[in-house]
């Protein structure tokens, strides 16, 4: 692990996204609350915030952080689903990684809630993409 405890403890903020590419008939099921697992948009939120939490746990050489707060949204558009996670923490190393890794598992969630409904006859997932996460914004001090 890189040393950081010559660094101040600063504010820093974190956002991320990533969307996953599913069927519209897929799309609709969600809209309508339609999926035998439950509600994609809670799942989702939850599964980004306990990855946010466990960062350090998952991704080898990340800091532990005190994460002071994480944020959520999740939008259904024309072709897919859209996970935007923003992370906060007053800390000695940025909050980025925890920011790309609640959006990933958010991204996992909504993939697992909604497979049974993205598998084709053979079992395979031929629409079925998670694609662009990414760093959107990130600050440090102020």
């Amino acid at each position: 692990m890189v040393e950081v405890g010559h660094k101040p403890v600063v504010a820093r903020t974190a956002k991320a996204s990533g969307r996953i590419r599913v069927k519209r008939e897929t799309l609709r099921a969600i809209a309508e609350g339609r999926l035998r697992k439950g509600d994609v948009f809670a799942v989702a939120k939850l599964a980004a915030i306990q990855a946010v939490k466990k960062t350090w746990d998952i991704v080898p050489l990340c800091h532990p952080i005190p994460v002071s707060g994480v944020s959520v949204d999740v939008r259904l558009l024309e072709n897919h689903v859209e996970v935007t996670v923003e992370v906060r923490a007053h800390a000695r190393t940025g909050v980025e990684m925890e920011a790309l890794t609640g959006a990933a598992a958010a991204l996992l969630a909504v993939w697992d809630m909604v497979k049974e409904l993205e598998k084709d006859e053979r079992g395979q997932y031929p629409h079925t993409v998670i694609e662009g996460i990414r760093v959107i914004e990130k600050t440090k001090g102020g």
